[in-house]
């Protein structure tokens, strides 16, 4: 038989495998290695590959603790996005902070579809109402080198952040104002209008659980049935579209017909609803 260890033998080193390991096991869900390594490099200040070559390496203790302060908020609720202030969208990374909603797969779903009615080479006008980080203004300016890009957010915070990572990806050509969708945009027209706008309905449940607790509610919640503000939008819309102009946005997986229906009441044609890469309704478009 195997003596026991003693009580005072010293605790294995905390390497950068133990390390994940451990914190993989106590945080939940699908996702928890790829969070606990997103976690650690953050602390560590390195990419997530340098966490495979040097596995066995023993990192310092500052970041060690920080990361393990960062795994106890994550377990409180946290969202890893605004833990390491980055989330990946499109081609680029994104800073992105409690001002901002977290910035999804998606959403990307949008910024294909807007692309498919931006002819490369055309020298068009973009409206992104509700930029949030800059995500979608973004993301077709770097496509589109010659399109004009507008985009418009009601909270000057968020804008601070979109006007951020336009710098940082070298797109300073993208226009950011601040107002509440089209009132920084009086008298202009545009060839698409795109918007990932709120659309949960405010008594829905999932607004108090998981990340949603952390998003700001404004962006993410739109009256009874959560479609107040894509009404909005809708109605005002043709005013700002130039002829055969296009009009994209997002929705939830539920709101399709809703949303169709909203868009005929406005006068468009040419509606559609399109899915998302999971099979669930989530843009809708349509052209003046």
């Amino acid at each position: 038989m195997h003596e026991p260890l003693p009580s005072d033998a010293p605790a294995e080193p905390a390497t950068v495998g133990r390390l994940l390991a451990e914190a993989t096991s106590r945080l939940p869900g699908d996702e928890a290695r790829a969070e606990a390594e997103r976690l650690l490099a953050h602390a560590l200040g390195v990419g997530t590959t340098w966490l495979y070559v040097h596995r066995d390496d023993v990192p310092p203790a500052g970041p060690v603790a920080e990361f393990e302060r960062l795994v106890d908020r994550r377990l409180a609720g946290e969202p890893v996005a605004y833990l390491i202030g980055r989330r990946g969208f499109w081609r680029f990374d994104l800073a992105v902070t409690p001002a901002t909603l977290i910035p999804r797969p998606e959403t990307e779903r949008l910024v294909e579809l807007a692309l498919d009615r931006l002819p490369e080479g055309a020298v068009l006008r973009v409206a992104d109402l509700g930029t949030g980080t800059g995500a979608i203004a973004l993301a077709i300016a770097l496509e589109r080198p010659l399109a004009q890009v507008v985009a418009t957010d009601a909270s000057a915070a968020a804008l601070a952040v979109a006007r951020a990572n336009a710098e940082a990806l070298g797109l300073s050509r993208v226009q950011f104002r601040e107002g509440d969708w089209f009132a920084p945009l009086a008298g202009e027209r545009f060839d698409l209008i795109a918007s990932n706008p709120p659309y949960i309905a405010d008594d829905d449940a999932h607004l108090r659980q998981g990340d949603l607790r952390f998003e700001p509610a404004g962006a993410l919640s739109s009256g009874p049935d959560g479609l107040d503000d894509i009404r909005r939008i809708a109605a005002a819309a043709p005013a700002h579209l130039r002829a055969g102009g296009w009009l994209l946005v997002e929705h939830g997986w539920d709101q399709g017909e809703a949303v169709r229906q909203v868009f005929a009441r406005a006068g468009f044609e040419a509606i559609e609803t399109v899915r998302d890469w999971e099979a669930r309704d989530r843009v809708t478009l349509g052209r003046h």
